[in-house]
């Protein structure tokens, strides 16, 4: 997909279309919600910024954000010490950074719009429970269960038995997280938004829906290609 921004787009549209673009206005302290109904030019000049060094950035994050279609069929091939530290540098580290920059606009949105939309309430505190969830868990992985499945795959597994089960218990945490994130979809009818949502309500809805998509295939990575080599 060809780069869709230049300095007329709309800073709201750049990032309804890119929510990720948010943390890049923040960090310049361009206004995307209230005032986002102007052009990237005009708003990066408000800024007393170049504008072609906005969209510069931008083009940085689009290329990074675009996914590759033929990730799954690549990592069934490869082998064990390459698939971890792909799941570790291409899941991991992004997870945490997403869950560290997303955590405010969903406290800010629970406290502003909370009372007219108390669902958003419910959606603070499955957002904060998959975040100790997962930062529990990858934690874990890298800590402990990865270097025991790299045993397993060296053959040096002081205890084959003991290293299958962590296994088991990875799997099970999976299940715990995507539950979360099933009633998070609940909750918000599937991240259907009111008509009164500002750009921070729609913000926080798409990347929490990114945040899922990006969860499955992590966990497809795991689950389905690299736990199965040591345990059917």
């Amino acid at each position: 997909m060809s780069f869709p921004f230049s300095e007329n787009t709309l800073v709201k549209d750049i990032v309804n279309e890119l929510p990720k673009s948010s943390d890049l206005f923040k960090k310049h302290r361009i206004d995307f919600c209230c005032g986002g109904n102007i052009p990237l030019a005009n708003a990066a000049e408000e800024r007393g910024l170049d504008p072609k060094t906005i969209v510069a950035e931008l083009q940085t994050l689009f290329t990074a954000s675009e996914p590759n279609e033929n990730e799954m069929e690549e990592w069934i091939h490869s082998d064990t010490r390459s698939l971890i530290e792909h799941i570790v540098l291409a899941y991991h580290r992004p997870l945490e950074e997403e869950l560290a920059m997303l955590s405010p606009y969903v406290t800010k949105v629970a406290r502003v719009h909370g009372e007219n939309h108390p669902e958003l309430l419910k959606v603070y505190e499955l957002f904060y429970a998959f975040k100790k969830e997962m930062l529990e868990h990858t934690a874990k992985e890298e800590e402990t269960v990865f270097p025991l499945i790299q045993q397993l795959n060296d053959g040096t597994a002081p205890n084959r038995e003991e290293a299958i089960n962590a296994i088991v218990e990875l799997e099970k945490e999976h299940d715990a997280a995507g539950a979360i994130l099933k009633e998070l979809r609940d909750v918000t009818a599937d991240y259907e938004l009111p008509f009164d949502a500002c750009g921070t309500y729609r913000l926080v809805y798409k990347r929490l829906e990114a945040l899922e998509e990006q969860t499955f295939m992590h966990v497809h990575l795991e689950n389905n290609i690299l736990f199965p080599r040591y345990t059917n």
